[in-house]
């Protein structure tokens, strides 16, 4: 795909928001080396650390997911980007003239939790102010709160449309507020969010019955995996009422393991292919988007790289759909 936004690697500003570039950029990305040139209007970034419960888990396999996850989809999509998709009837971009940036991945010490989280906040602000799209490739299930706080602002700016099998609602574990049992928690504090729709939910987690409670108290519209599979995706897209840009928070362990096995928690019975794409379908089509997280990936779990193609093609479909709807902006 041809470049609208690249620059030449090495330069300072990459370094100067603690980037590595990817690589292998993502499918349909160009490499960007220099946030600050930032031009297109979709940004993949990578942030491998979250805030883990104990240290020896700070390099978690999700660590590694953002680097072997664009590995294993190029190797499968690399030259597809400007071939015909037949969910978007069309290439990736089609007609719109929109592209794609792929900015890297945060560096920094594993173990310096409050300097990696500062740093990622950052680098995600400047994505948001630049009025691109952030995608975020984590990294643990606590990458989401600071993928949150890039959109910090005085009032609702962004919707939440959550997908796992947990409702990550804990107000702290073991005197960590901010770990990856408590994304949720810490998003329904922030002024800056409105509506919260999470779905996917199943069988047991962190989740106390008053921690399902307090989510209902602050008005979040949980619809669990079932739901969706006795009245399809609709339940979900007719929750989604406010007109703000919905950010889409997705925990592999949401999918069902059948599509989507490499990730720590896996649990049957979570969305199955036709129900993520057709819900990711109707988030770009209907919806202003304003950006998705994928954490919970764990490649060394996966098997014959299936989560890896399950997440491409989501993503794909998603970009594609949002860009269109963007481009009739």
């Amino acid at each position: 795909m041809g470049s609208r936004s690249t620059v030449e690697r090495g330069t300072p500003g990459q370094a100067a928001y603690g980037l590595r570039p990817a690589a292998v950029p993502f499918p349909g990305a160009d490499s960007l080396s220099d946030l600050d040139c930032l031009s297109a209007a979709f940004a993949v970034i990578g942030v491998p650390y979250g805030s883990p419960y104990r240290m020896e888990l700070v390099h978690s396999g999700a660590a590694d997911a953002p680097r072997l996850f664009r590995e294993r989809a190029a190797a499968r999509f690399g030259a597809h980007a400007e071939r015909w998709d037949f969910d978007l009837e069309g290439t990736l971009f089609g007609t719109t003239g929109l592209a794609m940036a792929d900015v890297g991945d945060m560096t920094g010490d594993p173990r310096d939790l409050a300097g990696n989280a500062a740093a990622a906040v950052a680098a995600m602000r400047v994505i948001v102010e630049r009025g691109a799209v952030p995608v975020v490739l984590g990294g643990d299930d606590s990458v989401p709160i600071l993928c949150a706080r890039a959109f910090a602002a005085e009032e609702p700016v962004i919707n939440v449309l959550h997908v796992d099998a947990h409702i990550d609602f804990r107000d702290e574990v073991d005197g960590i507020r901010d770990g990856y049992s408590s994304p949720i928690r810490r998003m329904s504090e922030m002024p800056w969010v409105g509506q919260i729709v999470q779905v996917g939910m199943r069988g047991t987690g962190s989740a106390r019955p008053e921690d399902v409670e307090a989510a209902l108290a602050a008005g979040n519209t949980i619809v669990p995996a079932a739901r969706v599979h006795r009245d399809g995706i609709g339940v979900v897209t007719e929750a989604m009422r406010s007109d703000l840009p919905w950010f889409v928070s997705l925990d592999v362990d949401g999918l069902d393991p059948t599509i989507a096995p490499g990730t720590s928690c896996p649990l049957p019975g979570g969305l199955d292919f036709r129900e993520a794409s057709a819900l990711f379908t109707a988030v770009g089509r209907d919806f202003e988007f304003a950006g998705i997280d994928v954490v919970e990936h764990f490649p060394g779990l996966d098997v014959g790289g299936t989560t890896s193609l399950t997440l491409s093609r989501l993503l794909t479909v998603l970009i594609g759909h949002a860009a269109r709807r963007r481009a009739l902006r």
